[in-house]
């Protein structure tokens, strides 16, 4: 089943991705569709990084922050490589209380200097998102991330990473967010969406400690699939749902 006229959304032009710069909270945060993506854009050659603010080490309950702040970074590794992605960092903001303050956008800058990314993706800093209400990491990470792109880019914001870390200004062409009010579609049909979806299976013991009988393949099949039912082209029949701002 595909959209009406009124209904479809366009697909994602790809032609001049060259260098992807993925900033989220958490470890996993990246592994609900996002990876997917991710994993078509690698296997086209495309560059992409991830940063990661936190390293999740609130995110089990029955368990002590050092302990599980390395177990889901190597967690994390092992999705990165699932999706074709060597580039990871992992900071040591602190998990559940992150800000959207002058910190996280410096530290998301000098990140974005480094890289030099033509694209930026990030979560949605929307208090609603599809899935219920979005987690307050989450809605720090995607507006700091905002701010950030302009400051890459504004030579007399963070003046000392260009004057004493050599990070000359970088500017950002366009930047992506997924979880809310999607504008266009990321085809993630076939291989893409089997490697998202063991991407998020590396996550094995967090998404275990969570309780419950969790069903990676049949969350990212059935959301993928709803969004997939708003594109015209009857060949894609999984797809992200992203919001794709032009920066300048």
């Amino acid at each position: 089943m595909t959209a009406d006229h009124d209904d479809a959304l366009p697909l994602f032009d790809e032609t001049d991705l060259g260098r992807v710069l993925c900033v989220v909270a958490h470890p996993d945060d990246m592994e609900y569709g996002g990876s997917a993506a991710v994993a078509r854009w690698t296997a086209a050659g495309v560059q992409v990084s991830y940063l990661l603010l936190t390293a999740g080490e609130a995110g089990m309950r029955g368990r002590p922050p050092e302990e599980v702040g390395p177990l889901r970074s190597a967690e994390q590794q092992e999705a990165c490589r699932t999706v074709g992605v060597d580039n990871l960092l992992v900071l040591d903001l602190p998990d559940g209380t992150l800000e959207h303050d002058l910190r996280t956008r410096e530290v998301i800058a000098r990140r974005i200097r480094e890289v030099r990314p033509d694209l930026v993706f990030t979560q949605s800093w929307d208090l609603e998102v599809p899935w219920g209400l979005n987690h307050a990491d989450h809605r720090a990470a995607g507006l700091a991330t905002v701010d950030a792109v302009r400051d890459a880019d504004n030579p007399w914001v963070f003046r000392h990473l260009a004057e004493l870390e050599g990070l000359e200004p970088w500017s950002v062409s366009q930047l992506m967010t997924f979880g809310a009010r999607p504008d266009h579609l990321i085809d993630v049909t076939g291989e893409p969406l089997e490697r998202g979806i063991a991407s998020l299976e590396a996550h094995a013991e967090y998404l275990a400690a969570l309780g419950g009988d969790f069903d990676a393949r049949g969350m990212l099949e059935g959301f993928t699939t709803h969004m997939a039912a708003r594109s015209a082209d009857p060949e894609v029949t999984h797809a992200l749902g992203v919001s794709v701002y032009r920066m300048g």
